[in-house]
C-alpha cells in the first residue's frame, strides 16, 4: 500500500494494522514534544451546557480544553470522589491527571502499552493518589474487583481483541462498578459493539451519540491542532499522517465524521452486582 494511502486510510484498517501505527504515532509525539506539553490525544468534545458554563480549568489545562471535555463528559454521569479508578489505554496521561485533580478519586491508575509514554506520565504527574502502569487492554495486571470504575476514552477501536478487553474490565471492577466509555466505530458496528458488552455481562445504564459534538470540537480546535503539527513536522509523509491522526479538518478522518460514516458514542455501563 503507497505510504500516502497508509496515512488517508487508517480509520478503515483492522486493529492488527492500527495498533503498530498508533504506537509509532505515539513515538512521533514523544520525539516533538519531549517537555511533555501535549497531554491528551483525544478529538475533543463541545456542547451549549459546556460552552454557555466552561468549566473552570487553569490557564495550563485550558489549552487543550475541547479535549478535557471529552474527558468530563466521559466520567460526569457518576461520581468518582474517594473512589478507585482504572484508566485503560491513558495515552499521554492529560485525561488521568485532570480527574485525579478536578473529580478527586482515592487513586487513580493509569495504564498504556507504550513503555516510554508510561514512564513521561510518571514523571510528569505526580498528584496524590496518580500512577501510571505499563499493560495490555485484554490481559491487565491487577487483582480480582479491584476498581470502583473503569475510564475508556478513544482508545478500544486498537484492540485486537474487544472482548477480551471487555471480560479483563468485568473482571477487575468490583459489583456495581462501571465501565465509562467513549469511542468511534463505523456506524454499521454500532449495534455490534452494544452486543459485545450484553455478552461480557454489562448492563447498559447510559448512551449518548456525541458525534456533532466531537466533529464540532475538531473545527473550532482545527487551528491549534494544524499549528502545532507544522511547527514541528517538515516531511510531507509525517505530516500528512499526523494530520489524520489528529482529525484535522480536509483529513480523511474528519470526513468519514462529517458524512457520519464514522460514528462517536458514550456509554456508561455497569457490572451486576450479584
Amino acid at each position: 500500500m503507497p505510504r500516502r494511502n497508509i496515512a488517508e486510510k487508517y480509520a478503515e484498517m483492522t486493529p492488527g494494522w492500527r495498533k503498530p501505527l498508533w504506537t509509532f504515532f505515539h513515538w512521533l509525539i514523544q520525539t516533538k514534544d519531549r517537555n511533555h506539553r501535549i497531554r491528551f490525544m483525544n478529538y475533543g468534545y463541545i456542547d451549549q451546557e459546556l460552552s454557555s458554563s466552561p468549566i473552570q480549568l487553569t490557564e495550563e489545562d485550558a489549552v487543550e480544553r475541547f479535549c478535557v471535555n471529552l474527558y468530563h463528559q466521559n466520567v460526569s454521569d457518576i461520581n468518582l470522589q474517594g473512589k478507585e479508578v482504572l484508566e485503560v489505554g491513558c495515552g499521554r496521561g492529560g485525561g488521568a491527571d485532570y480527574i485525579s485533580r478536578y473529580m478527586k478519586p482515592k487513586t487513580y491508575v493509569g495504564l498504556d502499552l507504550n513503555k516510554k509514554v508510561i514512564k513521561a506520565c510518571n514523571r510528569t504527574f505526580t498528584n496524590p493518589g496518580l500512577s501510571f502502569v505499563q499493560g495490555c487492554a485484554d490481559d491487565l495486571p491487577f487483582e480480582d474487583e479491584k476498581f470502583d470504575a473503569v475510564v475508556n476514552v478513544e482508545s478500544s477501536r486498537c484492540y485486537p481483541d474487544m472482548m477480551g478487553f471487555l471480560t479483563e474490565v468485568k473482571r477487575v471492577l468490583k459489583p456495581g462498578g462501571h465501565l465509562l466509555f467513549s469511542d468511534m466505530r463505523y456506524t454499521e458496528d454500532h449495534m455490534v459493539l452494544k452486543s459485545q458488552f450484553e455478552e461480557a455481562g454489562f448492563e447498559l445504564l447510559v448512551e449518548k451519540n456525541i458525534l456533532p459534538n466531537v466533529v464540532e470540537a475538531l473545527e473550532v480546535d482545527d487551528v491549534r491542532r494544524k499549528n502545532w503539527i507544522r511547527k514541528r513536522i517538515k516531511s510531507k509523509f509525517l505530516l500528512k499522517t499526523s494530520e489524520e491522526f489528529s482529525g484535522t479538518v480536509g483529513s480523511r478522518r474528519y470526513q468519514l465524521f462529517k458524512d457520519g460514516k464514522m460514528g462517536y458514542w458514550h456509554f456508561v455501563l455497569q457490572k451486576s452486582v450479584d
